[in-house]
């Protein structure tokens, strides 16, 4: 399967790069915010808390791919010990 999901860490580029976009934009909305007035300024700081629920969802995301990949090296580690000591 290819794609940007095919494996362990082609799905943490992507989600790195991910938050690293949303953080460009939160950067942006958030310039936005300091001239905006009335129901604009409204509307971009729930854009804003949702940029930032967003970009928290995502670091929790990669902290979740960082423990797969190190359980897998693990994993695998441990099954090259056993084949290495039969």
């Amino acid at each position: 399967m290819e794609g940007p999901f095919s494996s362990l860490e082609s799905a943490h580029e992507y989600v790195t790069l991910l938050g690293q976009q949303v953080r460009e934009v939160r950067a942006s909305i958030l310039e936005d915010i300091t001239v905006a007035d009335g129901r604009r300024l409204d509307a971009l700081r729930v854009v804003d808390l949702k940029l930032s629920q967003l970009d928290q969802h995502l670091a929790a995301s990669r902290r979740a791919l960082n423990d797969l990949r190190a359980l897998r090296r693990l994993l695998l580690g441990e099954r090259e010990g056993v084949a290495v000591a039969h």
